[in-house]
């Protein structure tokens, strides 16, 4: 049986290139939030208040629970912080597409 090659973790922990995509964009704003909140020397209840949720959800955010957060609200959180979120779309790598074309014949 020949190893399956993924370009990232998220490829290779979900089932679809749909699922890894929203795993990968929650994941960044996650730990770009964290970063945030840490150089802010911020405490989870003063963060709690900033983002206008509770101190448990932060502490849910600093502990790395992604499938707690849906992309809408980590773009909101990021963007009430003061960062100015981006979306940045690229083509898939040859190969992947190779592989895709592959799967489809």
């Amino acid at each position: 049986m020949k190893a399956k090659e993924f370009t990232d973790v998220w490829d290779a922990i979900e089932d679809t290139p749909q699922q890894a995509a929203s795993l990968r964009a929650r994941a960044a704003l996650m730990m770009e939030l964290e970063a945030l909140i840490k150089e802010r020397g911020m405490t989870q209840g003063e963060a709690a208040k900033l983002f206008g949720v509770t101190q448990p959800r932060i502490s849910d955010l600093m502990r790395g629970k992604i499938n707690l957060f849906s992309l809408d609200t980590l773009l909101d959180m990021a963007t009430t912080a003061g960062l100015a979120p981006v979306i940045k779309l690229a083509k898939p790598r040859k190969r992947q597409k190779r592989e895709h074309e592959a799967l489809a014949a």
